[in-house]
């Protein structure tokens, strides 16, 4: 085999690991969304709780990807910025879905991907994007070249 090449097995064993630390990360952030509404909501408002849900979701995804980038089993920076686009593809389509089955309206859900409204999650998806990358790099299994 090519050196950097990969066999199609180990592409979609990569892809099944990275699609599981997903959904290991979309169930930390659902619980920490109830907790959120729960708990914070009340005390802060609406806005500011799900401002301040942004921050500690990137904070969750980071510990998760942290925790799970040695099994991942990626080292090369543009594979772990793909493995970060598949993760915000997969939270936008989660989002959206839950959103929409929960009864909110398309103004509600879309209001927290506008920034000029106060909504913060452009920001915690283009960290998303990153986060496969800074967990291998902050684990010392990628360099810091970023192509």
């Amino acid at each position: 085999m090519v050196a950097g090449s990969r066999s199609l097995e180990d592409r979609l064993s990569l892809a099944r690991r990275a699609v599981l630390t997903w959904m290991l990360i979309i169930l930390a952030e659902t619980v920490h969304g109830t907790l959120r509404e729960l708990f914070i909501a009340p005390s802060l408002g609406d806005l500011r709780a799900r401002q301040f849900g942004v921050l500690v979701g990137c904070g969750l995804t980071l510990g998760v990807a942290w925790f799970l980038i040695r099994w991942i089993g990626e080292r090369r920076a543009a594979p772990l910025l793909a493995i970060g686009a598949v993760w915000v593809l997969l939270t936008l389509v989660f989002e959206f879905c839950l959103g929409r089955a929960l009864g909110a309206s398309w103004d509600r859900i879309l209001s927290d991907y506008d920034p000029s409204r106060g909504g913060f999650m452009p920001f915690g998806l283009a960290f998303m994007l990153v986060t496969p990358w800074l967990a291998a790099r902050a684990r010392g299994l990628t360099t810091g070249e970023v192509p």
